[in-house]
């Protein structure tokens, strides 16, 4: 089982490498406040002197700090290829000869070594202002650093700013909410195990860290408390209770260090120095506790906790890792592949488009919308839903007054009275009331043509998505098709223009429905005459303004306005009924099937040439970083997938 903690500090090379985090590794956050002591405590389990110190925050950036075991020989031998699984015992990330014992590597300074931790220090320092900033403000990218030395057990451990309430100096006013954000990304991971750090001359019921810890770790599960500054605490007192979990009970356990005092660390004492004054320590003070206290304890209990948990994670870590990587395979298929055939994919990427406008057209399309009408679908409902409401809401009478058909008779009969209703008058209004069928109608081929330019867009979005890469071949081929639309829309205009004129050029009175209508008409005349003639009659037409006259109708006047009334509605519907059926047809044979046939040699012709092909195939940039980001998080994964996948059963127990 030991060789699992290099596996999982493998893994976090390999995602490091994209800058991602979407897998949630193992490993070891330590939280305290400031001037607890997670920094001492850190250089103990390290055994140097690397961390920066000061006042006020001065961790300001996540340090991620990886701790790797190996045998004193091993510094002088030469660095094995950190790709390769059987270097993990012995995981040397370094293509050279390194002539020391201990030595630390940065991710950012990809294979520069440091055998100096006065120079890591000040690496570590230079890195976080590089971020940050000279001020005290923070930033959650984090330093990922590794420390190679035969005095480590192996580790992975996260330094975290300390937890602060009032903004010092130049300090963000909201310090102290960053930093708790910050703690909370880190501790939130149901991976880690969270060190609380505490100091043994503060009151264990106050500690912020364990506080924090509990927010989300509430049973305790993942938490080890750490009490630092033993030897601080006011005399005549001690930690005995704080110690066995007498004062709050913490599931991971309790373990009291002794750190060095900011005297020791002016005057150089070392840390191996103060580990062996701990011991002392320990054993005068609290000799019962002594083996279960102290900081080679504390590293040996972490490295025992890691290593568990990390058996615990693994199969959900396996399984998660192999779902991700499927995910990104079809991301990065989604994405296409490099163009290398321009003239074909130009070809293929044309039919596809003009075979995706009319399978959308025909309802055959691979992407059904269903949350609302469109294509073919909308085209039939504009034709007898739209179209169709439209025209029967058409008043056959509307517009038309008494006035009106009375003038209309007398005009046409001239000086000399009418024995009957003349022709010509009904002639003059039935085609004045057909007139208004053409608006409607253009109406019509409007909203056909809105449908047909809107389907350019559902086509881009769900059928083909391959045009996403090629904005300026997109933008072509919607261009085009709206440029066939556009010629397109005055022929169908035209047409269905035509269609009213030829209604109103010969008004058919031998047609079989208005002869039927005629003689209906002449056998009811009479008796609906008598029985309102004792009633004052307003416009017959005009159901909703008074008649604009200022005497009665005679009978006579009456009579005939109903005879030219029913004639012109008897025949608009007849007309009515023949424009609903023609305009559809005229539109579908003019405009959709039109395009629908032309439609592919269109984008031929004006596309599919070779000046044009290197510019149309220019993909965005947008897509081709989106492709590398893919291509490189998927080839992480398979790392990764491979990294797990040759642990032995063996190495789990």
């Amino acid at each position: 089982m030991e060789a699992l903690i290099p596996v999982i500090n493998k893994l976090q090379d390999v995602f490091n490498t994209v800058g991602a985090d979407i897998i949630q590794l193992p490993q070891i956050v330590v939280v305290g406040t400031q001037s607890s002591g997670k920094s001492s405590v850190l250089e103990s389990l390290v055994g140097r002197d690397l961390l920066p110190r000061g006042t006020g925050v001065v961790t300001r950036r996540p340090l991620i700090l990886q701790l790797v075991h190996v045998s004193p020989e091993d510094g002088r031998k030469g660095a094995g290829d950190e790709n390769d699984p059987a270097t993990w015992k012995n995981p040397r990330h370094l293509a050279k000869e390194v002539d020391a014992e201990e030595w630390g590597k940065f991710l950012h300074t990809k294979n520069k070594i440091y055998t100096d931790f006065d120079e890591i220090r000040q690496e570590i320092e230079s890195e976080t202002e590089r971020i940050s900033g000279n001020n005290k403000g923070i930033s959650p990218e984090p330093i990922h650093l590794k420390i190679f030395s035969s005095n480590v057990v192996n580790l992975t451990l996260v330094d975290l700013p300390g937890m602060t309430k009032v903004p010092v100096g130049d300090q963000p006013k909201d310090i102290e909410l960053q930093i708790r954000e910050l703690i909370l990304q880190f501790i939130s991971n149901p991976n880690s195990i969270i060190l609380a750090v505490t100091a043994a001359n503060t009151d264990m019921a106050t500690s912020e860290a364990l506080k924090i810890a509990r927010e989300v770790d509430p049973d305790g599960r993942r938490t080890l408390a750490v009490i630092t500054k033993l030897d601080l605490m006011d005399a005549g007192t001690d930690a005995m209770d704080v110690l066995m979990g007498r004062v709050i009970p913490v599931k991971l356990g309790i373990i009291g260090v002794v750190n060095r005092s900011q005297l020791d660390i002016n005057n150089k004492k070392s840390v191996a120095d103060s580990i062996r004054d701990e011991y002392g320590f320990l054993q005068k003070k609290y000799p019962s506790l002594a083996n279960r206290n102290g900081t080679k304890y504390l590293a040996r209990t972490l490295n025992r906790l890691l290593m568990h948990h990390i058996r615990d994670c693994l199969p959900e870590l396996k399984t998660r890792i192999n779902v991700l990587a499927a995910q990104y395979q079809s991301l990065l298929n989604s994405y296409g592949e490099p163009v290398e055939d321009k003239s074909a994919t130009l070809l293929q990427l044309i039919t596809k488009f003009a075979t995706e406008y009319c399978n959308t057209i025909e309802g055959t399309a691979k992407y059904i919308e269903t949350s609302e009408l469109c294509g073919g679908a909308r085209i039939c409902y504009i034709f007898h839903e739209t179209f169709g409401r439209t025209l029967e809401s058409v008043d056959p009478l509307g517009g038309l007054n008494t006035i009106d058909i009375l003038t209309a008779i007398r005009n046409a009969t001239g000086p000399r009275p009418a024995l009957f209703v003349p022709e010509v008058s009904f002639e003059l209004l039935v085609k004045r009331q057909i007139k208004r069928l053409e608006e409607p109608s253009l109406r019509c081929v409007e909203l056909v043509h809105e449908e047909m330019q809107r389907i350019i867009q559902h086509c881009s979005n769900y059928s083909t998505q391959e045009l996403l890469r090629f904005p300026k071949l997109h933008d072509a081929i919607v261009e085009v098709v709206t440029c066939l639309l556009r010629r397109r829309l005055p022929v169908t205009n035209e047409m269905v223009h035509n269609l009213v004129a030829i209604e109103l050029a010969y008004i058919n009175t031998k047609h079989p429905d208005f002869a039927d209508a005629c003689g209906l008409m002449n056998n009811n005349i009479e008796e609906q005459r008598r029985n309102r003639l004792a009633r004052e009659l307003p416009s017959a037409v005009s159901r909703d303004k008074p008649v604009p006259v200022a005497r009665k109708l005679s009978a006579r006047e009456q009579r005939d306005c109903e005879v030219i009334e029913r004639l012109i509605k008897s025949y608009f519907l007849i007309v009515r009924k023949n424009i609903q059926d023609s305009v559809p047809k005229a539109v579908m044979h003019f405009l959709v099937n039109h395009v629908k046939d032309t439609l592919q040699s269109e984008l031929v012709g004006q596309l599919y040439k070779s000046l044009l092909l290197d510019d149309l195939l220019t993909e965005s940039e947008d897509m081709a970083q989106r492709r590398k980001e893919a291509a490189d998080m998927l080839k992480a994964l398979q790392r990764a997938s491979q990294i797990i996948a040759e642990i032995r059963e063996t190495h789990l127990w």
